[in-house]
């Protein structure tokens, strides 16, 4: 028999069918040897299920995970510990049947609540962990899994451990009422305490992620990840449907949906998920390879290494000068070249272990800016670059490198996260400007920009920034306002176009040669002003195929700006970068 027709009722077509008959039809099937998948319906095998971390065969859907098979898919083998297993809550509000329907689920899950924590290893970096368990109540947060939650954020704060938490929740537990609620501000209080700490959080989001743990602990990590085709929302869908009376569009309130608008920094299959969790430990310094004296030994053994990242065995073959004939018209035009390498180009080139965190946790997640973690020498590092693409399909995807606001905001949050966890921030600046357009103005892209130019000033971590291309106007400044600036050699830093510089004074857009000329926007022009500490020399022909001349020295010299920039206090960093500006 097919496995699809395991599941179809049998129709009898006579009345006077024998019992014998009836009985052979009926699927002789092992118990627990089949499900059926909630999302498409097929017929699925268990063991195959479970072999596939808990995901169908046949449409790819999640299946829900106990808490304890979560632990033993991310921890490391024995090194889980729990806490505060006994602790259970009370019936505050006197609820009629509540703590009998408790006394059934504990004896059905053997859980006590609806959440486990405790502390585990993965890949060898040491964390506090809490996982929520659908089975209890739809892991409905009641007094007891706030209080869990919280003495596991406080412990972790105590013990200046990292916080992982995976949310599975129906929202706050209405049998508790007010006491539910509360539980809300308590474990947000605890995360603020722990973040103050300069500890790191990371929320990762399962089906579903509702009601008040969406609007608490689980949208509050440093860095959120979400599996795929996670439900997550505050109002549930059928809520809001009946609100507005209209029928959601599909994919509504979903994993995607979330990434899409700002809210979710990445989504993580099953699989990838331990990896991706060790990587992120590993970039905030909790993994024990992270020592200093791991790291020395690693960069000398890039250094050994012919094929390292960035470098070039002869960079000194290349000099500042390879075009000193160029006109600054001519020079405009090499930096707005199809074939320039863009943004991401240079992350891949110079930097390790690249994880892109998407949005602005506000709006949406801009294209046209890409920024995440990263490692240079074994060094964590925040990277921020402006994306243009390097084919017409690209640079629509990207938006030509123009950035909304929401960019901005995104690249801000990532620098205050980068400033939380001392990483320096390393900037890649190719722009024709901040996008200009009516949904730009209604977001607020004065605001955002604005906004950049007044936290960097104070951000407590070093900042370099790259100008590679296009440096057009407050959208490249909003990048560029950190303690050193270099250009590319053939790159363009200015107050706007050399088209609406012409077109704004003389009325003639077509003089935008000899406007670049009367701007002074040059790589060269820039250094001789001190607007600018480096030039960056590049080959005749620079795409991505010469891109590794120009990041062989680009890589000794990010070496050098974070060995000096790394050693100095808070107040001399920003007193320099102060001074840095008020001269001009």
């Amino acid at each position: 028999m097919k496995l699809e027709n395991m599941f179809k009722k049998t129709r009898i077509v006579s009345r006077i069918q024998s019992h014998g008959t009836v009985h052979a039809q009926r699927p002789e099937v092992p118990e627990g040897l089949l499900r059926k998948c909630n999302k498409c319906g097929a017929a699925i095998i268990a063991e195959e299920v479970k072999r596939d971390n808990y995901i169908c065969p046949k449409c790819g859907g999640y299946f829900r995970v106990h808490a304890y098979r979560r632990i033993q898919m991310v921890a490391d083998e024995g090194t889980f510990e729990e806490w505060d297993h006994d602790l259970t809550g009370g019936n505050p509000m006197n609820y009629r049947g509540y703590e009998e329907k408790v006394q059934v689920l504990q004896e059905r899950t053997g859980l006590k609540e609806a959440v486990v924590t405790g502390k585990c290893e993965i890949n060898g970096s040491e964390t506090a962990l809490a996982v929520c368990d659908g089975r209890f109540l739809m892991s409905s947060m009641g007094w007891a899994v706030g209080e869990k939650i919280t003495r596991a954020v406080e412990r972790a704060t105590e013990e200046r451990l990292p916080v992982i938490i995976f949310a599975c929740s129906g929202g706050a537990r209405m049998q508790e009422g007010i006491t539910s609620l509360m539980q809300m501000a308590k474990t947000s209080a605890a995360l603020k305490r722990h973040s103050d700490a300069g500890l790191l959080y990371v929320s990762v989001l399962t089906e579903p992620t509702t009601g008040g743990v969406t609007a608490s602990f689980a949208m509050l990590g440093d860095i959120i990840l979400a599996e795929p085709g996670a439900l997550i929302g505050f109002a549930g869908p059928r809520v809001i449907e009946q609100t507005i009376r209209q029928k959601l569009p599909k994919g509504f309130q979903r994993a995607e949906f979330l990434v899409e608008h700002g809210f979710v920094d990445d989504i993580v299959r099953r699989g990838n998920l331990k990896k991706t969790l060790s990587d992120i430990l590993t970039l905030h310094n909790y993994n024990k390879i992270s020592s200093g004296d791991q790291n020395s030994a690693d960069v000398e053994d890039e250094q050994n290494n012919g094929n390292q990242k960035g470098r070039s065995s002869h960079p000194e073959s290349y000099h500042i000068g390879n075009n000193p004939y160029l006109s600054a018209w001519e020079r405009v035009q090499l930096s707005r070249k199809m074939d320039r390498p863009s943004g991401k180009d240079y992350i891949d080139a110079l930097f390790d272990d690249f994880m892109e965190l998407h949005g602005d946790r506000n709006y949406g997640d801009d294209r046209a800016i890409i920024g995440g973690l990263a490692s240079f020498h074994g060094i964590p590092v925040t990277v921020i670059a402006q994306q243009k693409g390097n084919n017409t399909k690209e640079n629509i995807y990207h938006n030509f490198g123009m950035p909304m606001p929401e960019g901005y905001r995104k690249a801000l949050r990532l620098m205050k996260q980068a400033e939380k966890f001392h990483r320096p921030v390393i900037c890649f600046v190719d722009t024709p400007g901040a996008f200009c357009g009516v949904e730009a103005e209604e977001r607020g892209q004065g605001e955002a920009i604005a906004r950049n130019l007044m936290e960097l000033s104070g951000l407590k971590t070093p900042v370099l920034s790259v100008v590679t291309g296009e440096g057009g106007s407050g959208g490249a400044l909003a990048l560029a306002a950190g303690d050193q600036v270099w250009m590319l050699e053939n790159s363009v830093y200015s107050i706007l176009s050399p088209e609406g510089f012409a077109s704004i004074l003389w009325k003639d857009s077509s003089k935008a040669d000899e406007a670049a000329e009367v701007m002074k926007l040059t790589a060269t022009d820039l250094y001789q002003k001190g607007i600018v500490e480096e030039m960056i020399p590049e080959p005749v022909e620079f795409n991505a195929d010469s891109l590794w001349q120009v990041t062989g020295i680009l890589d000794n010299k990010i070496e050098t700006f974070l060995d000096e920039y790394n050693k100095l206090s808070e107040e001399e960093l920003l007193n320099r970068r102060y001074d840095r500006f008020r001269k001009f």
